[in-house]
């Protein structure tokens, strides 16, 4: 038999060998390929309702959590107003009260932003039977005997018509009222220029002597301390923020049982008082062209349910105790929400609607963005993953086909080593008749 005769013999052998290693690790790649291709579709498909789902839950505990952090805070000054009917009704005594009950407070200060101890009362007043202020603290100082008012008459209260007095004189001992939050209105081009709203919730309880009703103790808190639980606020990520950006979309915001906003990145959307003690009026679908133009955009959740009826159903349900989500259009963007109710009371915050409600909200295009972004992420890693068994799949091949002529060698040479010399002819013969049988 010729020499190529028997190196085509040679490779042969080592061909079925080299078939019996590539097919089954070919079918197996092919299988673990398409199998991981498979796979990565199938996440990419379903990433988005379970990112979803997982992201509701998350802004739902966090609204929860918020809501109770606020009834919590709201807990500890109706605790410091009991303690201020107990201590010595002195200047002294009522100026080192005020000064000891700090809190932590981000605060801008030279364009550095810098956290801060600041009071929590900006105002610490006691009032006798028939509406005089005895004792006033402002801002740590005392208020000069001559500029002290008579608060009965709602004129000559700080923002020109409160009714504090009244409505904590007729309470039994113990009870207390909580104000709405109270202060002057920020438009849009004040805010845009630096300005932010500032205001008080007045907490009130009467006092009693021998003769019964002595007068009333008013505890006034500054109201940045609320308003830091919801202005720093991002739902989707757990560092909190300086100030929210309510243009992402992504932000927390509170309104009271009125259904008025009392809290909101965009402080112009807070509900205030004019100069003369009036309030401002809230955007209805008669006035929103005006407002709007004037930059005078204060909400009451009440009056929007001409710009999507799910933002009167959420006001509604939150102040009948209830949480949950909602999702609505505001300004043409499409917002999810969670809310849920304040829990905390007084005489005149009943249950179940409480302080109010507190509402995280996520624009819905912006957060499929986000979702957009971990699919295609996903898609990536599974092409790479793909492309890395078809690499290796490859690269065993070519390994075998090196050992395969190896082993044709190998086994050329030990074919030869065993024939013993003088009868290649016999051998030859005998591979040369095969092969003609094979022709035949």
């Amino acid at each position: 038999m010729s020499k190529s005769k028997r190196d085509r013999q040679s490779f042969s052998i080592g061909g079925v060998f080299f078939l019996l290693i590539v097919i089954p690790l070919s079918l197996m790649a092919f299988l673990i390929a398409n199998g991981m291709f498979k796979l990565g579709v199938t996440i990419k498909e379903r990433a988005v309702n379970v990112l979803d789902a997982k992201s509701q839950e998350d802004i739902q505990a966090r609204a929860v959590n918020t809501a109770n952090e606020i009834a919590s805070f709201l807990m500890e000054c109706k605790k410091d107003l009991q303690v201020a009917t107990i201590i010595p009704s002195t200047e002294n005594v009522y100026k080192q009260f005020v000064a000891e009950n700090k809190k932590p407070l981000w605060v801008k200060r030279d364009g550095k932003v810098q956290q801060a101890f600041v009071p929590l009362y900006k105002e610490l007043a006691l009032i006798d039977r028939n509406g005089n202020e005895k004792i006033k603290i402002v801002d740590g100082q005392t208020v000069p005997a001559a500029k002290l008012v008579n608060v009965s008459i709602p004129a000559n209260t700080t923002y020109k018509s409160e009714t504090y007095f009244a409505k904590t004189k007729n309470l039994n001992k113990g009870e207390i009222y909580v104000s709405p939050v109270t202060g002057w209105y920020v438009n849009k081009a004040a805010f845009d220029k630096g300005e932010r709203f500032s205001g008080v919730i007045r907490f009130a309880t009467p006092i009693f002597d021998q003769n019964g009703f002595a007068g009333i103790i008013v505890l006034s808190v500054d109201y940045r301390h609320l308003a830091q639980f919801t202005d720093q606020l991002v739902p989707t990520q757990a560092e909190r923020v300086f100030e929210a950006n309510a243009s992402t979309g992504n932000y927390a915001f509170v309104f009271d049982p009125r259904g008025f906003i009392i809290s909101h990145p965009s402080d112009y959307h807070i509900v205030g008082y004019n100069r003369d003690g009036t309030i401002v009026p809230t955007i209805t679908e008669q006035n929103i062209k005006e407002l709007t133009q004037k930059g005078a955009e204060a909400l009451n959740l009440f009056d929007m349910g001409f710009l999507d009826p799910n933002l009167f159903t959420l006001a509604k349900e939150s102040v009948a105790g209830k949480s949950g989500t909602k999702i609505y259009k505001f300004h043409g963007i499409t917002k999810f929400v969670a809310y849920t109710p304040i829990k905390f009371y007084a005489s005149n915050l009943p249950e179940p609607a409480g302080f109010g409600c507190v509402c995280l909200g996520v624009e819905i295009e912006k957060y499929n963005e986000a979702m957009q972004k971990v699919t295609e992420n996903i898609e990536k890693e599974s092409k790479a993953w793909t492309a890395t068994v078809i690499f290796i799949l490859v690269a065993a091949m070519i390994v075998l086909f090196f050992i395969m002529l190896l082993l044709v060698r190998g086994i050329t040479r030990s074919l030869r080593a065993e024939i013993p010399k003088g009868s290649e002819g016999d051998v030859l013969s005998s591979f040369n008749d095969d092969d003609d049988e094979d022709d035949k």
